[in-house]
């Protein structure tokens, strides 16, 4: 495919326009002219340098790449079908629609933007974070760094010790039977081949606690009620989660919320005033 770079010039200019920075989780800030987002707000949304942006929207520079486009696409707020529309502007075929991805709906990002005091995340039904809130950050670290395998918690979960500190000891032979009751059922539901059966053999490779979880075949395991995580400047914490699903992306933002004039409450604003990270 070629590049249509006035197209693609044009597209990025609508979506910028049509976009405001309280849309995106900016401050509005004073002596606003733009109609809609600035140049540089969208480059910092798009992690890429503002002049590289730019060139784009000027039909200048070169092709984009397909990371570059997903990046774009996230940070303009996209709608699987306007990304895809703009991989193709850009000269890509767009990414396949059978499989779950990393591509963000505009609806769960509008509402992760707004939770700016709560502790939250986006995950993938791998278990793989896709976005945090700081308050996220300062409870459980950046697990948005991740690469390969290790991007799932799951995989973590039996193939890094470190992961399981900021979690009760005692929870843990319960986590360990959720997380492989979890992978089974999303194994299930993709089929050989996928992603989801891909971590299944690498675990049963390499680990023989996953190994015994596995031959029980067990299924339905769910998250408790509470939480109850090891931070390691402010102890012990019980949070709530609540989860809401977007079944078009597959995806799920959880949020974590204490009972209010709980100690658990009161840890949090002290994380969320400190923005202490934890330790991975």
């Amino acid at each position: 495919m070629v590049i249509d770079r006035t197209g693609l010039a044009e597209f990025l200019r609508r979506r910028r326009d049509s976009l405001q920075p309280e849309d995106v989780g900016l401050p509005r800030g004073p002596r606003r002219r733009t109609s809609g987002l600035r140049r540089e707000e969208v480059a910092q949304l798009c992690h890429m340098s503002t002049d590289y942006y730019t060139r784009l929207e000027r039909e200048r520079g070169p092709q984009p790449s397909e990371q570059m486009i997903a990046s774009i696409a996230q940070g303009l707020r996209c709608s699987l079908e306007e990304r895809d529309h703009l991989f193709r502007l850009a000269g890509h075929n767009p990414p396949a629609r059978g499989s779950v991805g990393d591509h963000i709906g505009p609806g769960l990002l509008r509402i992760l933007d707004r939770l700016c005091d709560t502790p939250a995340e986006i995950v993938t039904e791998l278990g793989e974070t896709l976005r945090q809130t700081p308050l996220g950050v300062a409870l459980t670290g950046d697990t948005t760094g991740y690469t390969g395998p290790a991007r799932s918690i799951g995989f973590r979960w039996f193939t890094d010790p470190a992961s399981r500190r900021i979690y009760q000891a005692d929870d843990h032979p319960f986590l360990s039977r959720m997380f492989a009751s979890g992978l089974r059922e999303v194994v299930t539901m993709r089929g050989p081949g996928s992603r989801a059966a891909h971590l299944a053999e690498l675990l049963l490779a390499r680990s023989e606690e996953f190994r015994k979880l596995w031959s029980e075949h067990e299924v339905g395991v769910r998250p408790k009620e509470v939480k109850r995580y090891l931070h390691p400047e402010v102890g012990a914490l019980e949070l709530n989660c609540q989860r809401l699903f977007d079944p078009d992306h597959g995806h799920s933002l959880l949020v974590y919320t204490a009972v209010p004039g709980s100690e658990s409450h009161e840890k949090l604003q002290l994380l969320s005033a400190a923005g202490v990270p934890t330790a991975r």
